[in-house]
């Protein structure tokens, strides 16, 4: 079955997992030793990084993670982009959870209990237009997912994306962007600021109760481009707290990168 679901996702040009799983020596950890879970595709994806004072984050951040920094600055990050093909193991793509927009924000972290700190991401928000997914990520993975209306569509002058969230006793907030690729595709140099934002392999979560979850994921190096960006609106960081500088954003694009997800599993913090 696996097979014949793969066999699909190639002919449309998507990785198969044994692809995914062959390249590992650029992981900072091994891989878990439990089956992946659920097949994800993040296509025209923007990535939007700002440099945040320190203390403004880590006051946001629940007990039990630790701030991460590179060179002693915070960083926070919009991540607009699509997500395709979403799927469990052994199953076929549903069409009406598996293909939506999604907008995140979030920032870097390390778990702070005694085992070693895995660096990872913890997100102030993920906003999404299909309200089927937002319950179910909710539910099981205690991420703050919001319901959005979205739109993201390609143009002559790039990839059009607007959000405005509609979820009821949730903050307001809003986004619209333009944005496009300005460069060759290349991957990040070891130890760049680049590969520490964008190369993590983890995120956390924390549920009502203040337990802390970690979710492996898996995929190939990132496929990066330099951007370009006018942002017409950009609240979404601002509702949760998060008061981005107004300086230019370090930018990057990528087309699409196919990634492979476990469930996530208590900490123990």
């Amino acid at each position: 079955m696996e097979k014949f679901l793969f066999a699909s996702l190639r002919r449309r040009g998507q990785a198969s997992a044994d692809d995914i799983l062959a390249q590992q020596e650029h992981r900072p950890w091994r891989l878990p030793v439990r089956s992946w879970f659920m097949f994800q595709s993040w296509q025209d994806l923007l990535f939007a990084h700002w440099a945040v004072p320190a203390p403004q984050i880590e006051k946001l951040l629940p007990d039990g993670l630790a701030l991460d920094t590179y060179a002693g600055e915070a960083w926070v990050s919009v991540v607009p982009f699509r997500m395709r093909g979403v799927r469990q193991r052994f199953t076929p793509a549903a069409p009406w959870v598996s293909a939506f927009p999604e907008l995140n924000v979030r920032t870097y972290v390390k778990s702070s209990s005694g085992e070693e700190p895995r660096p990872g991401v913890f997100f102030f928000s993920l906003d999404a237009g299909n309200p089927l997914a937002v319950a179910m990520a909710r539910r099981y993975y205690h991420l703050p997912y919001f319901r959005a209306q979205m739109a993201c569509r390609a143009g002559d002058d790039g990839i059009r994306y607007s959000s405005r969230r509609t979820h009821r006793g949730a903050p307001e907030a809003e986004f619209r962007a333009v944005y496009r690729p300005s460069g060759p595709v290349y991957q990040a140099e070891p130890d760049s600021l680049e590969q520490w934002l964008i190369e993590r392999y983890c995120l956390y979560s924390v549920d009502s109760r203040g337990r802390i979850y970690r979710g492996e994921i898996h995929h190939r190096p990132w496929p990066l481009q330099p951007a370009e960006a006018e942002f017409e609106r950009n609240w979404v960081a601002q509702a949760h707290g998060v008061l981005l500088p107004d300086t230019e954003p370090l930018l990057h694009f990528a087309k699409r990168l196919d990634v492979l997800t476990w469930r996530i599993e208590e900490t123990g913090e």
